[in-house]
């Protein structure tokens, strides 16, 4: 299960939305709806969290490109928006795995027989089963720009080391508590 919240800065403090994200497909989806939530172009961060598995923060500032901090990229690439955001941060196109997976021949009848492998520790770095199998995978761990919200309240530190209820801990951080509490 998904919990999603724009938070939006404003003069008075933050306003938080409950976040659809049905229609949202790519990063610039998101961004595009955190600047629609945007007061006067100031900062929105967005909130995404699917149960206790990953969470990730999705800062816009204006026009500038969004940026990106998922707490396990791993877990989140298993999930339609973690795999979104990961895929991005990645630098991956929507269509590589796929392409990687059509490029296989699984039957082994192309060229004969498969040759037989003596060394089965052998890894080749071309084989794009390989990439699907995970040697090019996300990291089990964070990735993305964990100074995103550091001029904020959030230090990198701190949000490498947050795990439980992190959306908690950064709204208390941000001073917007009972704000994102309201949505939830």
């Amino acid at each position: 299960m998904y919990f999603a919240a724009l938070l939006a800065r404003t003069e008075d403090g933050w306003e938080a939305s409950d976040t659809e994200l049905d229609d949202v497909e790519t990063l610039t989806d998101l961004a595009d709806l955190a600047r629609e939530a945007a007061v006067d172009d100031d900062t929105v961060v967005a909130f995404i969290e699917q149960e206790d598995a990953w969470f990730g923060v999705v800062r816009v500032d204006g026009e500038d490109d969004p940026r990106v901090f998922l707490s396990n990229a791993a877990a989140a690439a298993k999930s339609s928006y973690g795999a979104m955001l990961t895929d991005e941060l990645l630098g991956r196109e929507e269509d590589d795995v796929a392409d990687d997976l059509d490029s296989l021949d699984l039957d082994g009848t192309e060229d004969g027989e498969p040759e037989s492998n003596d060394n089965n520790d052998h890894v080749d770095d071309d084989d794009p089963l390989e990439a699907v199998n995970g040697s090019d995978g996300p990291p089990h761990g964070p990735l993305g720009d964990a100074a995103l919200l550091a001029d904020l309240g959030v230090s990198e530190k701190e949000l490498l080391a947050l795990d439980g209820d992190a959306l908690s801990t950064i709204a208390d951080s941000l001073g917007c508590t009972e704000v994102l509490e309201a949505v939830r």
